[in-house]
């Protein structure tokens, strides 16, 4: 909610929502409020003033000349504090006391709870903002609380696979049977299952170390061109082994300013996703190219492609797609290269059909002495 103003009475505020303007008390007893009681005590004080002349024209004795005025007013002070004591209990005590029993229950890890305003939304007081805020801090809680779950669920199953492969085959070779090429075989299936072991525990770690802002980034200006063609070149034997053809397109130099090795573990990330999604025989294109302020680098591979909903929850943590693949990776490298580019203020988005390959775009600033050089130009 923003555009807040206070009027000249200093009583309400008006806050622009997306129903538009409403109007939000500031006091839970307006003036409005004590107004009626003062007519009422007016009125009752003109009551009072013709019972007194009428009982006086009628020449009641002075007992009971005394004693009805005083039962008149018990009665209109019994009937102004009853009416005090609901508006206080209907305005004031209800709320709160609904609200105290529902941050019990959030205490308790409860957050489904949900507590209603006590105004329509174009009536509402400061009591039914704080509801409001309290409801949406619950259900943020309760999302919070969902994705730890999560989290840890997800976390135990990646580890389980890798934790159960080196067991059987450690179990295998202690049985001393088998071929010395069997032996060597899973000798070799032990180190692949705890070198993902071993991946997972260090992408969490800067994950978390990542969403926590515990890593300062050391934003320099480097050349991102050279950058990749060295990134391009650790996966060449990997283009070898399936025999893909590699294309590269790339401007002679760019500088940008961002953490040198916080994008390598991007360019990486990218890289090697498609070198695995992509059949052998396929093609991989890197593209560089510079555009308002930007230097844009585009990963274009031939693989599998991914389906509308995976494209919606691909930077997501360990979402994976494409299940056939959930061996190759634990869902945890595009979630950290878009934190990382978070950080660098750039952008990274994604285009791809099922089938047809995926096409990965990321967009980083370019160093300040770049951006005046072609002002300069």
């Amino acid at each position: 909610m923003s555009g807040k103003n206070r009027n000249a009475g200093g009583s309400a505020r008006n806050e622009n929502g997306k129903n538009g303007q409403r109007v939000i008390k500031d006091s839970l007893f307006p003036l409005s409020l004590f107004g009626i009681f003062l007519g009422v005590l007016f009125l009752m004080s003109g009551f009072h003033v013709g019972l007194v002349v009428l009982m006086n024209k009628l020449g009641w004795n002075e007992i009971i000349q005394t004693v009805v005025p005083m039962v008149y007013w018990g009665c209109v002070a019994v009937g102004l504090t009853l009416f005090t004591r609901m508006k206080i209990k209907s305005t004031y005590e209800e709320p709160l006391h609904k609200l105290a029993e529902a941050t019990e229950q959030v205490a308790n890890g409860d957050f489904s709870v949900y507590v209603p305003t006590t105004h329509t939304s174009d009536r509402l007081d400061y009591l039914d903002v704080m509801i409001l805020d309290f409801n949406k801090m619950v259900e943020e809680l309760g999302s919070v609380e969902t994705l730890k779950t999560d989290f840890v669920s997800n976390v135990s199953h990646e580890m389980k696979t890798p934790i159960a492969i080196i067991k059987n085959y450690a179990e295998l070779l202690q049985t001393g049977k088998g071929t010395e090429v069997e032996r060597l075989e899973y000798a070799r299936n032990i180190e692949e299952a705890a070198e993902r072991l071993s991946g997972l525990i260090t992408n969490i770690l800067r994950l978390n170390k990542l969403e926590h802002q515990r890593i300062d980034p050391e934003i320099e200006a480097y050349d991102l061109c050279g950058q990749l063609e060295e990134c391009i070149l650790h996966y060449e034997e990997m283009w070898d082994e399936k025999d893909l053809e590699l294309e590269v397109d790339m401007e002679e130099k760019a500088v940008v300013d961002a953490d040198k090795s916080l994008m390598e573990l991007v360019w990486n990330n990218l890289l090697s996703n498609a070198v695995k999604f992509t059949e052998p025989g396929g093609k991989v294109t890197v593209r560089q190219t510079s555009s308002d302020g930007y230097a844009v680098v585009e990963v274009t591979d031939t693989g599998c492609g991914m389906s509308r909903e995976s494209i919606r929850h691909i930077f997501d943590k360990f979402y994976q797609g494409d299940t056939s693949h959930s061996k190759e990776g634990n869902g945890l490298g595009l979630a950290l290269v878009s934190r990382i580019l978070m950080l660098m203020d750039g952008e990274i988005s994604v285009a791809s059909e099922e089938g047809r390959g995926s096409t990965f775009t990321v967009r980083i600033p370019v160093s300040a002495e770049t951006k005046k050089k072609d002002r300069r130009d």
